[in-house]
């Protein structure tokens, strides 16, 4: 609706390397005061700084997860340093979604359609998890 300020917050998507490497307190105050809602992407080896309106968490292979709640916990699939206990393990933690995104098959020597299939299997086998998919890259954008 026209004029509604809270129908629409312009965000910002913090990602790339380690974002939590560079965020602090007065850059969220500063962000917020001009009103972006913050949206963050981490490894999670880090613990996020407070008042980020969307926290999602991907690790990447075996590393030292110390950010065990957010928003959302995103696996890329398959990695072969993850296995069944590790997964069960995720599962507990305190995630509102918790989502498997198949592997970028562009790669040399990835495939593709194995990784999309892996996800699906892994979706299919542990209902906690939902697929969630890179339509642009499915669809051949840039």
């Amino acid at each position: 609706e026209e004029g509604d300020d809270e129908a629409f917050a312009p965000d910002v998507v913090l990602t790339g390397g380690e974002p939590m490497l560079q965020l602090d307190a007065d850059l969220i105050e500063a962000l917020h005061a001009r009103g972006f809602m913050i949206a963050v992407e981490s490894n999670g080896t880090m613990a996020a700084i407070p008042g980020i309106d969307w926290l999602c968490i991907s690790p990447k292979g075996a590393s030292m997860v110390v950010q065990q709640s957010g928003n959302e916990l995103k696996l890329v699939w398959p990695q072969p340093e993850m296995d069944a206990a590790m997964l069960d393990r995720f599962e507990g933690w305190a995630f509102d979604h918790k989502l498997i995104q198949p592997k970028d098959g562009t790669a040399e020597g990835s495939d593709s359609d194995a990784h999309r299939d892996a996800a699906i299997a892994l979706v299919m086998e542990r209902p906690r998890w939902r697929l969630s998919l890179q339509n642009h890259k499915m669809l051949g954008l840039p």
